[in-house]
């Protein structure tokens, strides 16, 4: 590892498992102190170990994403800690469930606390911690999805809502100097994914990409280290897909 990241802070939202985690572990591996903040106490223990079990360093901070409260007091903690912050990741959100198959139905409030987690809360959270994100000259990096392209469901709406958030995040933070881009995967194997997506979709998936193999959660990872590292400092005001050339949008159906 060329530990591009050493000396450095990076905050992963959802970051008890799956991408979270695969973030947790790429960063920490080239050198980056890693803060954690989810709802699952017990997989952010889990994921702090596998960071110091590689030599890397990490903490953790309970958040609830849809609670405006907590994550004005983990952008307070985290800046009175850590002066300098260089990559917030913005990864967690609701993307199984109703909200992936959901239009019809759902009602004023649950549309309100999907947009509320998927696309407000990583704004709020970046507000939050902004004099740390610009004394570093840090980049923030918003989890899209592929389905944003083509929404059909309330999971594709909030991110399609959240493409546009970004867009307009970069040209804000940018007074700062902060980047904001985010990353659109496809399908990716990660416990929620195999466990949330039907064992059909998976092939049918697959045979729409031009790249034939199942994307990983290390897939995403590298691109976010990639794009959060100073070899793709000249990166801003994107959304970038990575999901092996899939020629299908708003699969969540």
């Amino acid at each position: 590892m060329t530990h591009k990241f050493k000396g450095k802070k990076i905050l992963v939202t959802g970051g008890a498992a799956g991408l979270g985690r695969a973030y947790a572990l790429a960063f920490s591996a080239e050198g980056g102190h890693i803060i954690l903040a989810d709802i699952n106490d017990g997989g952010m223990a889990l994921v702090k170990a596998e960071v110091e079990a590689q030599g890397g360093s990490a903490e953790w901070h309970h958040c609830d994403m849809a609670d405006e409260a907590q994550i004005a007091a983990l952008g307070a903690a985290v800046c009175a800690a850590h002066p300098k912050l260089d990559v917030l990741i913005n990864n967690a959100g609701l993307h199984l469930g109703e909200i992936a198959r959901g239009f019809f139905g759902l009602g004023q409030a649950k549309w309100q606390h999907f947009f509320a987690v998927n696309t407000i809360a990583p704004l709020l959270l970046a507000e939050a911690l902004r004099p740390a994100l610009k004394a570093a000259k840090g980049v923030i990096i918003n989890k899209s999805s592929m389905a944003s392209y083509q929404p059909q469901t309330a999971y594709g709406i909030t991110k399609a809502a959240l493409n546009i958030l970004t867009h307009a995040m970069a040209a804000q933070f940018g007074a700062d100097e902060i980047r904001c881009v985010a990353i659109a995967p496809g399908l990716m194997a990660t416990e929620a994914a195999e466990r949330g997506v039907e064992s059909d979709n998976w092939e049918r998936i697959k045979a729409m990409q031009s790249v034939k193999r199942q994307g990983t959660a290390q897939d995403i990872a590298n691109l976010g280290v990639f794009l959060a590292s100073e070899e793709g400092s000249f990166i801003n005001n994107q959304v970038i897909l990575c999901d092996g050339g899939n020629a299908m949008r708003g699969f969540r159906m």
